[in-house]
């Protein structure tokens, strides 16, 4: 087991032998005379073990042990002290010295001592991996909120993605958190690398292709200096690239290059850049179709598709609601400066009854809104934003139109159309898909109803 030690000592004859017992050794040695230069390669220096004399002029051995307990733990110091201070040798030990050697010592002596404080790093290193991981996974688990089955599934099939660089492809309605799943595989795999998210759908077209690759001066009217795109801003870390169905074939591409080769180069460059990225698209549109279509790469998609991950919708995991309700409540009621609040057991039935065609968005918008409605400690059912019995549902089959039935057809069409439209972030050709009908007689429709569409970035 070879690697870096760090040897402070004043004596210049005992750092030479240091260094040289342990370079035969093949290890990494790097001498100072002082603890102060230590305490400065260490805050430099990816170091394994710090060798040190007890006796020095000005800051002492003892000292130097307390001060890497206290900024850098991971790293084991052994303690070299004369036949006459090993008492406090002993003492530098219950200051958190892992070892310590008499002079003179035998070269075996100091092998034996530098591997086993190299065997304590490594097991106090993964000590320190193993926590940060069960924190990570935590906070992963507070975030993305259910203890249903299908979201035991989901964190299961997280868990097991996110410490490899295999590109993934998240799947599932709008609404659902597609992003905060990526996040979470970011997270608990590379979370010490850059995090670089793009929507495909909210950046027009001719815009895209630029934003993702950078560019340039002088690549075309207006770059007046160069610019980094999404994938340098990503390089080491992961890039996220969200309604991935959005790209337009000429893009598609460029991002398949990108993936087969590693490589990319900026607009109006000839130089090639290496793309060391791992690749998260998300889409709530069927790529399999799309291919079938002739809008979608089918390279492209077996190259996004390595490892796929469906989100659940609201409505397949209700058990989940007051879960999400709760936390959503707790959140917002803090932002607002409110005190505590809570549902009704009323409420929260309603919540669960509700079908939630906008997922989880409209469950938060829910909550949102029903906390602004209310002044007391208590959200009963009368202030949640929900359709009374029947409306907008097959229910309303049995409704009665109260004598005026082209007002109660408009009233349910208008909120067919409002649900679609929220369940597709406002894009008026996925909600016409959603409902059936085609983008025109949409159009016709919203405008008839007096309908304001607003799309939403997600």
């Amino acid at each position: 087991m070879k690697g870096t030690i760090l040897a402070v000592d004043d004596e210049s004859n005992m750092l030479a032998l240091m260094r040289m017992i342990l370079e035969d050794q093949g290890h990494r040695v790097i001498a100072v005379q002082d603890a102060e230069s230590a305490l400065a390669e260490l805050q430099n220096l990816d170091v394994d073990v710090i060798l040190s004399d007890l006796r020095m002029p000005g800051m002492g051995g003892e000292e130097l042990v307390r001060r890497v307990r206290s900024e850098r733990p991971d790293v084991p110091v052994i303690i070299v002290t004369a036949h006459g201070t090993i008492s406090s040798a002993v003492e530098s030990i219950h200051a958190g010295a892992s070892d310590y050697l008499t002079k003179p010592f035998e070269p075996a002596a100091l092998e034996i001592a530098v591997h086993n404080a190299l065997k304590l790093r490594q097991i106090l290193t993964e000590n320190a991996r193993l926590k940060a991981d069960a924190s990570a996974q935590a906070a992963a688990r507070r975030r993305l909120i259910g203890e249903s089955p299908r979201m035991r599934q989901l964190m299961t099939e997280i868990t097991r993605v996110a410490p490899v660089k295999t590109n993934v492809l998240i799947t599932g309605e709008s609404g659902t958190g597609k992003e905060l799943v990526a996040r979470t595989i970011h997270e608990l795999g590379r979370r010490d690398r850059p995090w670089v998210a793009i929507n495909c759908s909210a950046i027009p077209r001719e815009l895209l292709e630029s934003e993702l690759f950078g560019f340039v001066k002088g690549a075309f009217s207006g770059a007046t200096h160069n610019r980094p795109g999404r994938l340098e801003q990503a390089q080491g870390g992961t890039l996220f690239l969200d309604e991935i169905g959005e790209l337009n074939i000429e893009l598609q591409a460029k991002l398949l290059r990108v993936l087969q080769e590693r490589e990319y180069s900026p607009l109006g460059s000839n130089q090639v850049r290496t793309a060391d990225i791992r690749l998260i698209a998300a889409t709530n549109r069927n790529l399999h179709d799309l291919v079938q279509e002739g809008r979608f790469r089918q390279d492209l998609l077996y190259r996004l598709d390595v490892y796929n991950i469906t989100v659940p919708p609201l409505r397949d995991r209700t058990d989940d609601i007051p879960l999400l309700a709760n936390a959503f409540l707790r959140e917002l009621s803090a932002e607002m400066d409110r005190g505590p609040v809570a549902f009704t057991d009323e409420a929260l039935t309603a919540l669960k009854r509700h079908a939630w065609p906008g997922n989880i968005r409209e469950l938060h918008n829910a909550v949102e809104r029903a906390l602004l409605s209310s002044t007391g400690t208590r959200i009963d059912s009368n202030a949640l934003p929900l359709p009374r019995a029947g409306a907008g549902s097959a229910a309303a089959a049995a409704v009665d139109p109260g004598g005026d039935l082209e007002g109660w057809l408009e009233r349910l069409e208008r909120e067919a159309i409002v649900a679609a439209l929220d369940a597709s972030d406002g894009i008026q050709a996925r909600a016409a898909e959603r409902l059936g009908i085609n983008e025109r007689s949409l159009w016709h429709r919203i405008k008839k109803l007096g309908i304001r569409v607003s799309r939403r970035v997600t």
